[in-house]
């Protein structure tokens, strides 16, 4: 995943030192070796202790960790100082790279003051490359970006009252269906008790498919006849759930195109029924720009609280998962990275770093 945005990251470090080194880095005065023969000539080598072999891959991996412990790549006074006024094409570099990776131009404009303002005045030390030193700043700055709102689903439930409710919205084709029986799947694993409701009443293929997701997993559904009343669907769930002590009630929408207001009013209708402890978009990861902007109009209409993204597993370019958190100020909870039930899992910053930048 995100092999697209991955390998042009990768490219982007390997050629700074190349191209910009020059410009962008100077060194302080250094020595004259041939002035100081003597003290060049009376260094003692100390023999190596006995280590135990290690393979290429442990070598390298265990140099890199002692140059992190060892110091502080940044405000090192090691002689190597950036120029502030050579920052800019390298950021403008950076930019089109996020860009081209759907990366919406807001979050890019604000990665990239993130890499100035970590680079900006900064001397470091001669024991990093210039490429390293690049890739950690972009890497902070990816990482402030992705933790503005971070979400312990978890966590979470603890605190609210039986039968919590949750409402799941997002456009047709976005793998929201599929999504909710994972989530009922993993719910159900960790000893809760699911009821789903089938409020996507306007198509009768979307009620057989969460049924044929209840029925694998031995979940309830509450469901009405096609052209029911959606909020009617969900009012009974949770009075069932309430009944029966239940402790999740799931509750799928329709997903019309985003722009249709009869599906907007629809949308608002459930909410004021059900109102639900947790409102999740559920959007396309390989959307794109499109998916960020499917969540503004259900961010706006019904105020979303939370966000999963599906089909991850395939998405090349990230710009998806870079964007919607930030864009419209809410958190990733979960992202779907494969057909099982079981592949989901909950989103972090780290787990998007590892994959960008490992």
């Amino acid at each position: 995943m995100f092999n697209n945005l991955k390998s042009k990251l990768k490219g982007f470090f390997k050629k700074t030192p190349q191209d910009l080194e020059e410009k962008i880095y100077e060194d302080k005065e250094k020595p004259d070796i041939e002035k100081i023969p003597e003290a060049v000539e009376t260094v003692k080598v100390e023999p190596e202790p006995d280590v135990p072999k290690l393979s290429r891959r442990e070598r390298i991996k265990a140099e890199k960790e002692k140059k992190k412990e060892s110091i502080d790549p940044l405000e090192a006074d090691f002689g190597k100082k950036i120029k502030d006024k050579d920052l800019d094409n390298i950021l403008d570099e950076l930019e089109i790279i996020l860009l081209e990776a759907d990366v919406a131009f807001s979050v890019a404009e604000e990665i990239k003051k993130g890499v100035w303002e970590n680079l900006t005045g900064k001397k470091y030390s001669r024991k990093f490359r210039l490429d390293e030193i690049v890739e950690m700043a972009v890497r902070d700055a990816v990482h402030d970006v992705l933790k503005i709102n971070e979400f312990d689903f978890d966590e979470w439930m603890k605190g609210i009252e039986k039968p919590l409710v949750i409402m799941f919205v997002g456009i047709n084709g976005t793998g929201k269906t599929t999504a909710i029986a994972k989530m009922a799947n993993r719910l159900q694993k960790d000893g809760n008790t699911v009821v789903m409701a089938a409020c996507d009443t306007f198509r009768a293929g979307a009620i057989e498919q969460l049924s044929v997701h209840a029925e694998r997993l031995g979940t309830k559904i509450v469901k009405h006849a096609q052209d029911a009343d959606p909020a009617a669907v969900a009012y009974d769930a949770i009075e069932h759930a309430k009944s029966k002590r239940k402790d999740v009630v799931l509750i799928d929408t329709a997903g019309r195109m985003q722009t249709n207001n009869n599906l907007i009013e629809e949308m608002k209708k459930i909410a004021r029924i059900s109102k639900p402890d947790l409102k999740i978009f559920v959007g396309d990861s390989l959307a794109g720009n499109d998916a960020v902007e499917q969540a503004k109009v259900f961010n706006d209409a019904i105020g979303v609280d939370a966000i999963i993204l599906t089909k991850i597993d395939t998405d090349a370019k990230g710009g998806a998962a870079l964007s919607i958190a930030h864009t419209i100020g809410k958190p990733i909870a979960f992202v779907c990275d494969g057909q099982e039930y079981e592949d989901i899992q909950k989103f972090s910053a780290e787990w998007m770093l590892d994959r960008l930048f490992d």
